[in-house]
């Protein structure tokens, strides 16, 4: 037999996609920019093309990441998707070798066995048959955990699984029918002929002692041709895009292309690569923590899909980097999210609240005066040079404990500094950013980089990891860029500062902006481990814990605020430490108002632990103790 009817909904829906993907990746080639254009061409014939490869079998195929963070949430992706790939190549195997003609229509791969249904007579095609039936079952084993994890998503390992539309859910459903339905077709089949191995043999063996095996067989196969049709038409224009879009950024991202700070092709690319797999919200602290579910990174990526408004989305969020660290397909979700907050030119919240801040530290911020920004209130000053720029940023000063140890240690170093923003100064920048006010941004970093820039330093150090990471990105600056734990690091390196081992056990938060967002882990827990006993904690590292105080976002409450930090705070402080460490003055103040347990940044317990010498304060004057600078 060389055709049936059933065979037609396969078809309709193979062909349907196969030309739709190819469509869709020949109109984003085309929408992409020259330079980007040329990447992925390069990319396609150099080491770029290989590394795809390997990232499309070790992610795509066999889910590496999720497997090393949630071995049942692994598996069920990894059967699914490696064995369905697995069935599709041995499938076509099959249909070369035991058919009657090699190069056969795709169909009689898929439904090799209603087209032969004496094989598996020969030991050889019963061996052949055997493997068939194991890769079946490998994939039927993650269905049955993918099913049950709608209904009790605790049984993979997780806390939440997402939301699906109505049309997600009849593609969800047909996709779950699709091996269900090869199974009782073959198995049908074979009972009927006497064939088949250990699952489709047995099971068909069974089932035809009590039913008629050969009119059963073919309503399955009618199934199963149904629900592979459906999958494939409803693919485009649901969450399952990601399968074949997820190639194409795969083979982009190893070509060199990157975001960038307006929407493109790319960022488009990384939208429809989201498989909705719902690993962000279990990551998201504003679900766990504060129970706000609707605005995680799965919803921000569907309602860009689906051209709906994003506003609100979009600006509900702490920009802390744990889903961008979690994503298993590597989609730069804060980035995106970014993207969507310049484009709407509504929101003007954070620019009040930007504003206000300044106001509070006595300082004219600018209005707005016919259009166009007036930032009149910054006056130049003249530092002087000197071999080292410290900045506090503006947490620090609200902070200023931060700033004074700072300043202890900088005079104990004995190292020329200027304190470029010691009366104040001006922001870095990154909270307009935040708020999508890229121009006003633009015009504060022009005037810190002028201002950096004739002080001829060759080292610029701040205590605020926001500031560090702004300096680090987007600024154009011919100056090494330090946090304030990496300068400390250095100077106990070289013998520059002496201290004292506190005897203190001490647990340490790494702010998102230092860890997660400039990847800076080691350097701060190597200052506290010499001068301090430092304890681990559950959440270190890429894994770390937000403080729940980020400036990023202007729609959440204080309460739920409150309800991040005091959540946080308890799992850092499970094995009562006598400190919590941080490395950020906005961290600092958020955990000061939520914990009994003394939060203390890293630079104050270091001034602590400093051996009493003669010390040159920035003014010129000189004490002989460092316990007479305690209260500065």
């Amino acid at each position: 037999m060389k055709f049936d009817p059933f065979i037609i909904p396969f078809n309709i829906g193979l062909y349907f996609i196969l030309i739709y993907v190819v469509t869709r990746s020949v109109i984003w080639f085309r929408d992409l920019s020259k330079p980007d254009k040329l990447r992925l061409q390069r990319g396609f014939f150099g080491i770029a093309f290989g590394l795809s490869l390997k990232e499309i079998f070790m992610e795509s195929l066999i889910h590496r990441k999720i497997l090393k963070t949630n071995f049942r949430l692994g598996y069920m992706h990894m059967s699914l998707a490696f064995g369905w790939f697995l069935l599709i190549l041995f499938g076509t195997i099959e249909a070369d070798i035991f058919s009657a003609k090699h190069l056969n229509a795709p169909y009689k791969a898929i439904f090799f066995r209603f087209f032969n249904p004496n094989h598996g007579r020969t030991s050889f095609e019963s061996a052949y048959g055997f493997l068939m039936d194991l890769i079946l079952a490998f994939i039927l084993s993650g269905l049955f955990l993918a099913v049950a994890k709608r209904i009790y998503s605790k049984i993979v390992g997780m806390k939440k699984t997402t939301r699906l539309k109505i049309i997600d859910k009849i593609a969800l459903t047909s996709l779950w029918l699709i091996f269900p339905s090869r199974l009782l077709a073959e198995s049908f089949t074979c009972g009927a002929y006497g064939t088949g191995s250990f699952l489709t043999g047995s099971l068909g063996a069974w089932l035809a002692t009590f039913l008629p095996a050969q009119q059963m067989a073919y309503p399955f196969w009618w199934l199963y041709s149904i629900s592979l049709g459906t999958f494939f038409i409803l693919l485009p224009i649901t969450r399952y895009m990601h399968i074949p879009t997820e190639l194409f950024l795969i083979f982009m991202r190893n070509s060199g292309i990157k975001t960038g700070d307006q929407a493109g092709t790319y960022s488009e690319v990384q939208t429809y690569s989201c498989s909705s797999c719902g690993i962000c919200l279990d990551s998201c602290q504003l679900n766990f923590s504060a129970g706000i579910t609707n605005i995680q990174s799965a919803y921000l990526m569907k309602a860009i899909r689906n051209n709906n408004d994003v506003s609100e989305i979009a600006h509900n969020c702490l920009m802390c980097g744990r889903c961008d660290q979690k994503c298993p397909v590597g989609i730069e979700l804060s980035q995106i999210r970014m993207i969507q907050r310049r484009g709407d030119e509504t929101e003007n919240d954070f620019r009040n609240i930007y504003k206000g801040y300044f106001r509070s530290r006595q300082t004219n911020i600018s209005e707005k005066t016919n259009g166009s920004s007036n930032y009149n209130f910054l006056q130049e000053t003249d530092h002087g040079k000197a071999d080292i720029l410290y900045f506090a940023g503006c947490m620090s000063h609200l902070t200023p404990a931060i700033k004074n140890s700072m300043i202890k240690i900088l005079d104990a170093s004995e190292v020329k500094y200027n304190f470029i923003d010691e009366q104040g100064g001006v922001c870095c920048g990154r909270p307009l950013m935040l708020a999508g006010q890229d121009k006003e941004a633009r015009e504060l970093i022009n005037f810190n980089s002028q201002m950096i820039w004739k002080s001829g330093a060759h080292t610029l150090v701040t205590s605020c990891p926001i500031c560090y990471k702004v300096f680090k990105e987007s600024y154009y600056l011919d100056v090494e860029v330090l946090h304030h734990t990496q300068f400390i690091k250095r100077l106990i390196d070289d013998g520059s500062v002496k201290m004292n081992f506190l005897h203190k056990k001490v647990v340490y938060h790494s702010p998102c902006d230092l860890g997660r967002g400039s990847g800076v882990y080691d350097e701060p827990k190597e200052v506290l481990g010499y001068v301090s006993r430092l304890e681990r904690s559950n959440f270190e590292d890429g894994n770390s814990l937000c403080c729940g105080g980020s400036l990023a976002n202007m729609k959440i409450s204080s309460t739920d605020k409150k309800k991040i930090a005091l959540d946080a705070a308890n799992e850092l402080t499970k094995n009562n430490p006598d400190i919590l460490a941080t490395a950020c003055p906005l961290c600092k103040k958020t955990f000061s108002s939520v914990t009994a347990t003394r939060v203390a940044d890293i630079s104050e317990i270091v001034a602590e632990a400093l051996v009493g010498k003669s010390i040159k304060i920035n003014n010129g004057s000189h004490i002989n103790s460092i316990k007479a600078l305690a209260n500065i």
